[in-house]
């Protein structure tokens, strides 16, 4: 059974950063593709940054590239998200996830295939 745990939510300033952190155990990472999904309060989940380890392909959606790094340390077995110049609108529970190897926008616009999720940490952007 594989597990996630996320880390590194909190409150921040508009423009500022976060890096969070998924810890991952049960199995190695490099059988899966690993995802970060967010939800704010009353919206779907939204696949905003995905790494397929197989060929460490990665993939950003319009509302975060630029801003955010999806980034792993094997050695951790962890996979991180640095989260740059932060927006109100970037509040939301993040969550990690993980499916099968599979690439990486796949894995973002399929969070209804993911097979494993984590518990989520809060990040909350406000002045």
């Amino acid at each position: 059974q594989l597990q996630l745990v996320e880390s590194g939510g909190d409150l921040v300033q508009p423009g500022g950063s976060l890096r969070l952190s998924c810890v991952v155990s049960g199995f190695p990472m490099y059988y899966y593709s690993i995802g970060w999904f967010r939800q704010a309060p009353g919206k779907e989940y939204e696949g905003i940054s995905c790494i397929n380890f197989k060929d460490d392909s990665t993939y950003y959606s319009d509302s975060v590239k630029d801003r955010f790094t999806i980034s792993r340390d094997d050695a951790k077995s962890t996979v991180y998200l640095q989260m740059n110049g932060l927006k109100v609108e970037d509040t939301a529970t993040y969550y990690c996830a993980a499916r099968g190897v599979t690439p990486a926008q796949s894995m973002c616009f399929g969070p209804r295939r993911v097979d494993y999720w984590g518990k989520g940490t809060l990040v909350t952007v406000a002045s």
